[in-house]
């Protein structure tokens, strides 16, 4: 269990260093949302977000296990449909369905921001343990992203619910990471990353719209080849 410090906001056993920004920014001067209250609502909501997604696909993955002609709430088309996307080696990387790491790793991010809004400090050890999870996720979920509009040529509307999940998760628990000296930066790269978070945020939200608007093209003009 992460050791818990009674003063919110004060990150324990994190060493000071001249380096990193958390030894030249006083608290006071972070950006607000990667303080505990703003950052553990984003971690409660984002993780229950992922989480619903995530659980549905399980019971819909076990429903097409009994049936494989089981039609799932999401199948709308041949390009829309979680079904068939079940179908795929790269639904189960692992050996297991990707979306029972998705029922893992979010109930690990809502408890984090539970314990965040009740006023816990985690250990430095812990967020940057969190930091290379979110971070892992975040890749795991690029590259299904890449194969749904590459390879598989098929969208799964709760995957990309996950995606849109993992999005302001993955910048906003690393900007506060950057912010508290848990990832050493220049302070001066800190300050700028602290106040573009939500710009790059949005920049993550137009990239995969943009790509999927671009991979799907052909369909959106009526003259797919897929």
């Amino acid at each position: 269990m992460p050791s818990i410090s009674p003063v919110s906001g004060a990150e324990t056993g994190s060493p000071a260093s001249a380096r990193t920004a958390a030894a030249t920014e006083p608290h006071g001067t972070v950006p607000p949302m990667t303080r505990n209250r703003p950052l553990g609502w984003l971690m409660v909501v984002t993780g229950i977000i992922g989480w619903l997604a995530s659980g549905t696909l399980v019971l819909e993955k076990l429903e097409v296990l009994k049936d494989p002609n089981h039609t799932t709430v999401c199948d709308v088309n041949p390009w829309i449909s979680c079904g068939q996307v079940m179908q795929t080696w790269q639904s189960s990387v692992f050996g297991f369905p990707n979306m029972f790491i998705g029922i893992v790793a979010f109930a690990v991010i809502i408890t984090t921001g539970m314990g965040l809004l009740s006023g816990a400090a985690f250990s430095r050890w812990y967020w940057a343990g969190l930091q290379a999870g979110v971070t892992l996720g975040f890749a795991f979920v690029v590259w299904l992203w890449s194969q749904a509009l590459y390879e598989i040529h098929i969208l799964c509307p709760f995957c990309m619910i996950v995606w849109a999940a993992m999005i302001p998760l993955f910048v906003w628990v690393t900007v506060r990471n950057v912010t508290h000296g848990v990832l050493p930066l220049p302070a001066a790269a800190a300050r700028v990353l602290g106040d573009s978070g939500w710009i790059i945020t949005a920049l993550l939200y137009v990239a995969v719209i943009a790509t999927i608007f671009f991979a799907f093209i052909q369909v959106f003009a009526g003259t797919s080849g897929f």
